[in-house]
């Protein structure tokens, strides 16, 4: 089994920044893909960005690109997501999920590990 362990949410100004870490444990993961979704009140999560572990590619939705950075620490097993010109419409809880490449990525069922979620508000 795998362990997702989130951490760095909390309350900022817009145009501030932010750090999420996950730490993840329980097995190795050079064949994941790690990957930030967030959920924000009344509306259903989404993708936001994803890196493979091992190659180091990422992706990005439209909303982030430009402003959020994803990186991971291969000796730490640690995934981050590095948080800029934050706006309110970022505001959400945040989620640290693996994909083990199985199944269409593109489907939220196919990431079997999730952590438990980091709250992340931006004012005005």
């Amino acid at each position: 089994q795998v362990q997702l362990v989130e951490s760095g949410g909390g309350l900022v100004q817009a145009g501030g920044s932010l750090r999420l870490s996950c730490a993840a444990s329980g097995r190795t993961f050079g064949t994941y893909a790690m990957g930030w979704f967030r959920q924000a009140p009344g509306k259903e999560r989404e993708f936001v960005a994803t890196i493979d572990w091992s190659g180091g590619s990422t992706t990005y939705a439209d909303s982030v690109k430009g402003r959020f950075t994803i990186s991971r620490d291969g000796a730490k097993h640690t995934v981050y997501l590095q948080m800029n010109s934050l706006k309110p419409e970022d505001t959400a809880v945040y989620y640290c999920a693996a994909y083990p490449k199985v199944g269409n990525i593109a489907q939220m069922t196919s990431w079997k590990y999730w952590g438990q979620g980091t709250q992340v508000t931006v004012s005005s």
